[in-house]
């Protein structure tokens, strides 16, 4: 009888003990199982705030990128009443899920005995603590900061999240939809950058004069447009290579007449410096000079920058060149300050350009460019809106790469090709590159009408 009572007693201390280690094991999964769940709803909390605070440079930056998150970004932003719905529907399941697993981790901890009106009073407190804090506070913090980074992070995330929630995100977004068709939603004020144009015209334009109306454009226009847009391409860059000698340099800085050059080694992607020819007076008679010393920084930028930032940071910077690059770091071009400020108060022409080289006017409708002319430039030069081109010009940037969107082939001189009231005549080709184009801009049948 005792023996039986004894093996009773130990059979009963190895249940506790055996109950014991399966608890500890419960508390630890769901540690982990809550600390995972705060991080989905940092993710998406910070989602919320970064996605629908980004500008349009914001979005136009992301569009730049290659990164396969900053495609879905973009892919993502373009329903954000359904990416809205998801993060909304995500951070609720989430939160529901941590005061769910919360609780049980709570009665776990605590003893038995506990009183039930303290044993609540925790779970409110730490409930609270955790989603505050971890779920909102910080999170939205770094995401107002970073809004961008947080936008890339979190795409992959959204994206899983977008598929999974999708029925209830959809109903969601038809639901409101329906309760705003119902209510009648306020009409908005958007106005257009042409409406913008002609309120200009209608108001300055018969007391300003035509320059000055342009210049109201171009201060219109400034914000949309991209490094890209303006800058000097590869082909028209008169770079220096570091193995010339010093008179070479002069040489060479004469006959270009640029007061700013940059500096490469071995080809244009590998620019080191740029070099000022001002630099170069005090030792014009040493043709011995090692010139290298005289290599400055130089300032990258990527090609997608918008121009009001980059003209910030020329003034924080006091540089007024800087080396576009891709988004492989080749190479695309140069910008200047001139470049940037011609954009506003149009051409700025100098003792060093030439009045032929890149465009001629012969009449209101009639007018010749070279071929390497950027796109963005013809626009400003015959007078209409630099997005004209937008629908067809594809990643070109030239005038020559338009052409060739638009015709889908290597046209032949002489040829014409049209698109809308523009007509463009290939003049010259040397080398597969087209040199010179006629550009004609036919009326309107409204206009002839009138």
């Amino acid at each position: 009888m005792e023996s039986t009572e004894g093996e009773t007693n130990t059979y009963g201390l190895f249940l506790q003990a055996a109950s014991g280690v399966f608890s500890a094991s419960n508390v630890t999964i769901l540690v982990i199982i809550i600390l995972v769940l705060l991080l989905m709803t940092a993710i998406t909390a910070g989602a919320e705030t970064a996605y629908f605070s980004l500008t349009a440079r914001d979005i136009d930056y992301l569009k730049t990128k290659e990164q396969p998150s900053a495609r879905q970004a973009v892919r993502l932003l373009d329903q954000p009443k359904m990416l809205l719905a998801t993060i909304l529907v995500a951070n609720n399941f989430i939160n529901i899920a941590i005061v769910i697993t919360t609780n049980l981790l709570v009665e776990m901890i605590l003893p038995p005995n506990t009183s039930a009106i303290l044993a609540f009073v925790i779970q409110v407190i730490a409930v609270t603590f955790l989603l505050v804090l971890f779920g909102e506070v910080l999170p939205k913090v770094y995401a107002t900061q970073n809004n961008v980074r947080m936008a890339i992070f979190s795409a992959p995330v959204l994206k899983i999240m977008n598929n999974l929630f999708k029925p209830a995100s959809k109903m969601l977004v038809s639901s409101t939809t329906y309760i705003e068709d119902k209510l009648g939603t306020k009409q908005t004020n958007a106005i257009s950058n042409e409406d913008f144009e002609h309120a200009i015209e209608l108001t300055v334009g018969h007391s300003a004069t035509r320059e000055e109306v342009n210049i109201f454009k171009g201060i219109l226009k400034f914000g949309n447009i991209t490094v890209r847009q303006i800058m000097r391409t590869r082909m028209d860059v008169s770079g220096i290579d570091e193995d010339l000698t010093f008179p070479e340099v002069q040489k060479m800085a004469i006959e270009v007449g640029y007061s700013r050059m940059p500096v490469y080694r071995d080809t244009l992607d590998k620019v080191t410096g740029m070099i000022h020819t001002k630099d170069f007076l005090p030792h014009t008679d040493d043709d011995n000079f090692a010139w290298h010393s005289l290599i400055r920084p130089a300032y990258f930028v990527h090609e997608g920058k918008m121009i009001e930032d980059l003209l910030k940071e020329f003034q924080q910077k006091r540089i007024h060149f800087a080396i576009v690059v891709d988004e492989f770091g080749g190479t695309s071009g140069i910008v200047t300050l001139e470049d940037i400020m011609e954009e506003i108060i149009g051409d700025i022409k100098d003792e060093f350009d030439d009045e032929d080289l890149h465009f001629k006017k012969i009449d209101d409708h009639n007018f010749i460019f070279e071929g390497k002319t950027l796109i963005n430039d013809v626009c400003r030069m015959i007078g209409e809106p630099s997005d004209t081109f937008d629908t067809v010009r594809g990643e070109s940037d030239s005038l020559a790469g338009l052409i060739l969107e638009i015709s889908g082939k290597f046209p032949a001189v002489n040829e014409t090709i049209s698109y809308e009231q523009y007509d463009f005549t290939v003049l010259n080709i040397d080398k597969m590159r087209i040199q010179r184009v006629k550009l004609t801009i036919n009326e309107l049948d409204g206009e002839d009408n009138e």
